[in-house]
């Protein structure tokens, strides 16, 4: 069993069952919300990775979009089956998902459902990265909270697009810059930089940006430390001429750009070592 699927007020279903009607305002519209989180199995047993903070996030991504407040006593329940009857070793990846109703049956609930999948890459991995734009100023969502800034929405069709031409042109990532020249996120990930002892990344207010599950725990972490983290806008060239790179996900962990659009960037595997270890991938 590599996926399992388990639906709200359902529990486990048979991976191959419907889920979702024809007429889902998720699949006819993209209208919908989902969050995603690391899986472990190992010999301490199966573990969800930072849930709490993934369904705060989930909830945030419902009451950003106007949707009903999740029930997440019921969300929660619904990963403990889940977890329990999932029994692949390894990295997985959990997926909770939630579509607005029907969309010519107005107040008809829509699907409520997630997905346990094994993971079939290694975490941490070195990244050839290029830049391409998103065709929007970096402070394009201040005054526009109809753009949906920091919602993790059903409609990633963008997001997926950059990953196929980044495929294309035979790099593994993409990270999205803003019209004015800023870098901005990956389509699956948040932007770290360091220059020398301080941490940077991306800031969450006008950018339209997630706000990376991931990089507030290793940011907590850096601070412990007593490392310098903070955010602001970075162009392509400071990142290239920086002491590091990294793009942090629940799913992929802590993956050093090793080049942007072709520069190389430094490599510290000391440091990309700390930030795998914060993230709770072990060392690098």
């Amino acid at each position: 069993m590599r996926q399992l699927v388990a639906v709200l007020g359902t529990g486990v279903v048979d991976a191959s069952d419907a889920v979702v009607t024809a007429d889902d305002l998720g699949i006819n519209r993209g209208d919908g919300v989902f969050d995603a989180a690391r899986v472990v199995s190992d010999a301490a047993g199966v573990r969800v990775e930072l849930l709490e903070p993934h369904l705060a996030r989930f909830a945030r991504s419902h009451q950003k979009m106007g949707m009903a407040e999740p029930d997440l006593a019921a969300w929660r329940a619904l990963i403990e089956e889940a977890v329990a009857a999932w029994d692949v070793p390894g990295e997985a990846i959990l997926k909770l998902i939630a579509t607005r109703g029907l969309e010519h049956e107005p107040g008809a609930p829509g699907a409520s459902f997630l997905t346990l999948t094994a993971a079939d890459t290694a975490p941490c991995p070195p990244l050839r990265v290029i830049t391409l734009t998103t065709g929007r100023a970096s402070d394009a969502f201040a005054d526009a909270p109809w753009l949906l800034g920091g919602v993790k929405s059903l409609s990633y069709a963008v997001n997926v697009a950059m990953a196929r031409e980044a495929k294309r042109r035979g790099v593994d990532d993409v990270l999205f810059t803003s019209s004015d020249g800023y870098c901005l996120e990956g389509p699956r990930s948040g932007l770290l930089v360091r220059f020398g002892d301080a941490f940077v990344t991306t800031p969450v207010a006008g950018t339209g940006i997630l706000d990376s599950v991931t990089i507030g725990v290793v940011a907590e972490g850096l601070r412990s430390r007593g490392l310098a983290f903070s955010e602001r806008l970075v162009t392509p060239a400071e990142l290239i001429a920086s002491d590091g790179g990294w793009l942090l996900s629940a799913g992929r962990g802590v993956a050093e750009i090793v080049a942007l659009n072709g520069s190389p960037l430094a490599t510290d595997a000391e440091a990309s070592a700390l930030l795998c270890e914060l993230a709770g991938f072990g060392t690098a």
